[in-house]
């Protein structure tokens, strides 16, 4: 938790994921759409293509030199497997790698052929997709983590023409909000502009984006949206899982196979033994320092002595629910992060220096305006495992939290809108606290 809370420059103004261990410079990687140009060549001969026209090598090496590779669809990475096996094939016979099939067994010898197949059955074949298939992960959340930094994001809405800049999740939520139509949540997405690109040539063809049938003109197609509830995208349409993190995890396996699955096999399994489980305490650290406790009474003691700060005097004046002392609590770490004073909005060069300004000019309990911090983006932690988080309560003091054994109903508040994201998500996507890893 240290680690990440070092002193920001005025270019690291934002805060799209739970924060862990210093950022460091993810490298750029290629669109969707440009990977089609690699160029792949064969594993036997010189003859090459473009990585979009992989299926005319495919049929070149079953045709000149008798070879099939299986599940290719489940390659992630396509040249570099063609790239591999050309060098393996250089080293041994292609005999020691692919299992030998014999055509027209029973028939003429003459119409008689061997084809080789190569597929994962081979552990040196199953590693290497597994490999690849990693690699692919990375990459992919290096490229979502570049998208999700990227603040000079500009795009105007496919349906009112309202320009947004900043961050792509303006604009992803604005649709969702104001139009009701849902890709899912900004943080699933990779090659965001790539994927709202397909999306407005659909839109300009005069395409339907659900059913995808085309209509006459706009005013056609946009009453064919709204009375057909049409207004999301095909969750069939296999183009589009190239934009949609999940689609990435596992290999050999399909968004809907990964959210089909459950752990009921494993919460029958009699045989695993917790009885060696040891809970670690976990340390809550300080809204506004480094400093750490194991208790949150010393938490909450150390915040008023050091900084002037009572969490507790605040929700009972301005009447505070569960969720919105955890937005405030998210608002106030992403804002002394960012090294800007969360009462008067005060921009300084260092932690230090707004940690000094908040005691001094006495902001400490100076908030801003409730709709400045009650969003629905502060839902979401500001740092991962926020132990202070778990401690919030609706109760009215700790003697009533405790009174209760702690167990205290909580009163959540109207998430419809979150709710409709969920549904009409193409992904059908839970929401969930993401971290930086997968």
């Amino acid at each position: 938790m240290a680690a990440c809370m070092e002193d920001k420059t005025e270019e690291e103004d934002s805060i799209l994921e739970a924060l862990c261990f210093p950022e460091r410079p993810a490298p750029r990687t290629s669109s969707s759409s440009s990977r089609g140009k690699e160029v792949v060549t064969c594993v036997l001969c010189a003859d090459s293509c473009p990585l979009s026209e992989k299926d005319r090598l495919l049929k070149h090496l079953a045709v000149e030199h008798k070879l099939v590779i299986a599940d290719v669809k489940l390659i992630a990475d396509f040249p570099k497997y063609v790239l591999y096996w050309r060098k393996r094939f250089t080293e041994q016979p292609i005999t020691d790698f692919c299992s030998v099939i014999k055509t027209n067994s029973k028939g003429p010898v003459e119409k008689q052929e061997d084809f080789f197949l190569l597929c994962d059955v081979l552990p040196e074949d199953r590693i290497l997709r597994e490999q690849l298939q990693q690699n692919r992960l990375e990459e992919i959340l290096e490229q979502q983590q570049i998208e999700r930094d990227d603040s000079s994001f500009r795009r105007d809405c496919m349906f009112c023409n309202e320009e947004f800049t900043g961050n792509r999740s303006s604009l992803l939520n604005h649709m969702a909000r104001e139009h009701a139509f849902s890709v899912g949540l900004p943080d699933n997405i990779v090659y965001c502009q790539e994927f709202l690109d397909t999306l407005q040539g659909k839109l300009d063809n005069l395409q339907c984006l659900y059913c995808e049938k085309t209509f006459r003109d706009k005013i056609t197609l946009k009453d064919h949206m709204r009375k057909k509830q049409h207004r999301r995208v095909n969750a069939n349409n296999h183009e589009y899982d190239q934009f949609y993190i999940i689609n990435y995890l596992e290999l050999g396996k399909t968004w809907e196979e990964v959210q089909s699955e459950d752990d009921h096999e494993m919460l029958e399994d009699e045989d695993d033994d917790w009885s060696d489980w040891q809970a670690h305490p976990v340390c809550a650290v300080c809204l506004f320092c480094e400093h750490q406790s194991e208790t949150m009474n010393k938490i909450y003691d150390h915040m008023g002595e050091a900084h002037g700060f009572d969490l507790h005097k605040l929700k009972s004046e301005l009447n505070l629910r569960f969720y919105q002392q955890v937005k405030l609590v998210n608002y106030i770490r992403r804002e002394i992060h960012q090294c800007r004073c969360y009462g008067c909005q005060q921009k300084f060069a260092t932690r230090s220096e707004v940690l000094h300004h908040v005691v001094e000019a006495g902001h400490a309990m100076m908030l801003p305006g409730m709709s400045t911090w009650d969003q629905p983006q502060y839902y979401f932690p500001t740092y991962e495992n926020d132990a202070l988080l778990c401690a919030l309560s609706d109760s009215d003091s700790d003697s009533e939290r405790e009174g209760h054994g702690g167990d205290v109903p909580v009163i959540a508040e109207d998430i419809s809108n979150l709710r409709a994201l969920k549904q009409t998500s193409v992904l059908n996507h839970l929401l969930k606290n993401r971290g930086a890893n997968i």
